[in-house]
C-alpha cells in the first residue's frame, strides 16, 4: 500500500503552497481537493497546474469531493450534475483516475429514496466511464442514506456497474454505524479509495471531523484493517484525510512533514512485515 496526502488536510493553505510543501516532504501522490484546484483555475490554466505536479514529481492519485449527486432533485439535480461533468473534463484533462463522491444529506428521507440514490449513482458512473474516471462512494456517518460502508456496498452492488467502487474513509467507519462484519464484503474489485486519520479521546458518537488527528497517535486500530486489506489484495493509495481546523493553522510545510512520517510510520510497519505485527 502507498502514501497519499489529501488537501483536504492542509485545507488553508493554495494550490502552490501545497504542492511545494509535499513535494519536500517526500509526498509522491495526492488526493486533490476540487474547490481548491478550482480556485486555482480562476487565474490559471489547466495545463499549468499539470505542469505544477509534474514538476514536483507527483501525481494527482485520486479527486474528492463530488456531492449533490444522489438525493438532490429538480434545479439543484441540474445544478449539482452540470459541476459533476464540467469537473470530469478537467480530471480527464489531469488523467486523475479516483473521484470521491460524497453521500447526500436531506432532512427527510422519502420511501424511494434508496432506489433514487442507487440510479442516480449508475448515472453518474457510467457518464464519467469516458472520461477514465472511477467513482469512489463514501459513506458518512452522518448521511441520510448511505451512513454505513454495509448501505454503500449495497448501492455498488444493486447495479453491479463498472467503474464504482466504495471510499472507506476509517474516521466514518469507526464513528458510524458500520460493523465489522461489514468488512468481509470489501473486495479488490468494489475498493476503489482509502482515507485514513486516528481518533483520541473523543467519544465516537460525539467526534466530528475536526477531531480527526494523525493515524498511530489515538485510538483506531488501524493495524487490523490494514491486515484484512491486505487480505482481499489491496495494494493502492492510502490517502491521510485530517479535516482538523487547528491543523489548518499549522505552517503546510510542519503538517506536511508530520502527515508523511505519521502515515510511512503506519504503512511501513504493515508493508515490512507482510500483516501488523511482523511476519
Amino acid at each position: 500500500m502507498k502514501p497519499c496526502m489529501s488537501q483536504a488536510t492542509t485545507m488553508s493553505t493554495t494550490f502552490e503552497a501545497d504542492l511545494e510543501a509535499y513535494a519536500r516532504s517526500g509526498w509522491r501522490a495526492i488526493e486533490l481537493w476540487l474547490t481548491k484546484l478550482e480556485s486555482y483555475l480562476e487565474s490559471h490554466e489547466v495545463a499549468e497546474a499539470r505542469s505544477l505536479l509534474e514538476g514536483h514529481g507527483l501525481l494527482a492519485a485520486a479527486a474528492a469531493g463530488q456531492g449533490g449527486l444522489l438525493l438532490s432533485r429538480g434545479a439543484e439535480r441540474e445544478t449539482h450534475w452540470d459541476h459533476f461533468r464540467r469537473r470530469l473534463d478537467l480530471l480527464r484533462e489531469l488523467e486523475v483516475p479516483v473521484l470521491v463522491v460524497a453521500a447526500d444529506f436531506v432532512r427527510t428521507l422519502a420511501p424511494d429514496d434508496f432506489g433514487r440514490a442507487s440510479a442516480s449513482l449508475r448515472e453518474a458512473a457510467e457518464l464519467a466511464r469516458p472520461y477514465g474516471v472511477r467513482l469512489a462512494l463514501e459513506f458518512q456517518k452522518g448521511a441520510s442514506i448511505c451512513a454505513s460502508l454495509d448501505t454503500a456496498l449495497a448501492l455498488i452492488a444493486r447495479h453491479g456497474v463498472e467503474g464504482l467502487g466504495v471510499c472507506f474513509d476509517l474516521f466514518h467507519y469507526y464513528t458510524g454505524p458500520s460493523k465489522f462484519e461489514d468488512l468481509a464484503y470489501l473486495t479488490r474489485d468494489n475498493l476503489a479509495w482509502v482515507q485514513v486519520c486516528d481518533l483520541s479521546g473523543t467519544p465516537r458518537e460525539l467526534a466530528g471531523d475536526g477531531d480527526r488527528i494523525l493515524p498511530g497517535e489515538g485510538d483506531f486500530q488501524i493495524g487490523p484493517i490494514l491486515d484484512h486489506l491486505g487480505r482481499i489484495g489491496y495494494d493502492g493509495y492510502v490517502s491521510l484525510e485530517v479535516l482538523n481546523p487547528r491543523l489548518w493553522r499549522v505552517p503546510v510545510d510542519r503538517v506536511s512533514d508530520l502527515g508523511y512520517q505519521a502515515l510511512c510510520r503506519v504503512l511501513g510497519h504493515w508493508n515490512q512485515a507482510g500483516s501488523w505485527g511482523g511476519a
